[in-house]
C-alpha cells in the first residue's frame, strides 16, 4: 500500500510539475503577447507654450517626480534594474542617438506619460504612467514644454527583460500594465493650489502610488525583483510607517537622508535622488495629508 502511495504521490507531483511548466510556457507566449498589443485611445489635445517659467516648472517636476531616477538627470536613460534575471533599462527620451523621441508631438508625450501607452499603440511597460495620470493640465504641460526642450544626448536603448513567471503573472492579469490601472476617460484634475494643505498634499502623494498603491496600503511592488523590499504602509492604521513621524520635519528628514529616526537605512529603492529635491511645501504638504486621513495616530508604531 505504502509503495503504491508513493508511486501514485511521485506521478502526482511530477504531473504538477508538468503542468507548471506548460502553465509558465503558456504565460510566456501570452505575457509577450500582450505586451506587444495595440490600444486604441483617443487622447485630449494639451496646449504647450514653452515659456521660461513653464519649462522651469517643467523641470522641477521632472526631477522630484522620479522621471530623472529612470531616465536620468540629462534623459539619456539607465539601468533601473539589475537583479538575477530581471533587466530592466530606461530609454534615451531626448532626440539624441539611440533616442526615442525625435518624432514625439505634444500628443505623443501625453499619450506615454498621462495613459501608459506609446505613440504606436503597444502598453508602456515597468514604466509607473499610473503615478502622473493624475496630473493636471498646468503640470502636464509642463513637463512636456521641459521634455522637448531636452539637449539632444546620446543614451541607452529600452530593456525589458523579466523572467517567465513575471510575464505568466502578467499575462493572466496578476501583474498589471499602467495603462490597465488608468481610467483613461476621466477627466484631468483641476490644479491645486501649490500650499500647504492636505488637498495639495494628496496631489503629490500620487507620485507614491506606483510603488505603495492606490490606497497607500504598502506591500510587495507587483513584478517588483524578490531583492526588493516590500513597499511601507503609509494608509493610517497599525504598522502605518508614518506613526513614526510626529512632525513634519521629522518626516522632511527621513526623505532628505534616507533614514529613519532611530538611524536605520531605508531601502535604497525609494527614489532618495528625488524627495532631495521637492521644495519645503510639497514635503510639508504631502507630511499634512497622509497625517490628515482619518485614523492615523501616533501611539500605534
Amino acid at each position: 500500500m505504502v509503495s503504491k502511495w508513493v508511486k501514485r504521490t511521485s506521478i502526482a507531483l511530477a504531473a504538477l510539475a508538468l503542468l507548471g511548466v506548460a502553465t509558465a510556457g503558456v504565460g510566456k507566449v501570452l505575457g509577450e503577447r500582450k505586451m506587444a498589443r495595440s490600444i486604441a485611445l483617443q487622447v485630449r489635445p494639451l496646449d504647450v507654450v514653452p515659456d521660461v517659467a513653464r519649462v522651469d516648472h517643467g523641470r522641477y517636476l521632472y526631477n522630484t517626480r522620479g522621471c530623472a531616477e529612470c531616465h536620468g538627470a540629462d534623459g539619456a536613460g539607465r539601468t533601473v534594474v539589475r537583479d538575477g534575471a530581471m533587466l530592466v533599462v530606461a530609454p534615451n527620451i531626448t532626440a539624441g542617438p539611440n533616442g526615442t523621441t525625435a518624432r514625439y508631438r505634444v500628443i505623443d508625450w501625453v499619450r506615454t506619460v498621462r495613459h501608459g501607452v506609446k505613440p504606436n499603440g503597444n502598453p508602456v511597460m515597468i514604466m509607473p504612467s499610473e503615478d502622473y495620470s493624475r496630473l493636471s493640465d498646468e503640470d502636464m504641460a509642463a513637463l512636456v514644454a521641459f521634455l522637448e526642450q531636452m539637449r539632444p544626448v546620446s543614451g541607452a536603448k529600452a530593456v525589458i527583460d523579466v523572467p517567465v513567471p513575471v510575464k505568466a503573472l502578467y499575462a493572466f492579469g496578476v501583474i498589471k500594465d499602467a495603462s490597465e490601472k488608468i481610467d483613461h476617460a476621466l477627466a484631468p484634475p483641476q490644479a491645486v493650489p501649490a500650499a500647504v494643505t492636505p488637498a495639495y498634499g494628496a496631489y503629490v502623494a500620487a507620485t507614491c502610488t506606483g510603488c505603495h498603491g492606490a490606497d497607500l496600503a504598502g506591500g510587495r511592488v507587483p513584478g517588483a525583483p524578490p531583492s526588493w523590499p516590500p513597499a511601507a504602509r503609509l494608509a493610517p492604521g497599525k504598522g502605518s510607517a508614518m506613526n513614526r513621524y510626529p512632525t513634519a520635519d521629522a518626516f522632511m528628514a527621513m526623505l532628505r537622508t534616507g533614514h529613519r529616526p532611530d538611524g536605520s537605512a531605508i531601502s535604497a529603492v525609494m527614489p532618495f535622488g528625488s524627495f532631495r529635491q521637492m521644495n519645503e511645501t510639497d514635503l510639508r504638504a504631502l507630511y499634512a495629508y497622509l497625517k490628515s486621513v482619518p485614523g492615523t495616530t501616533l501611539a500605534q508604531r
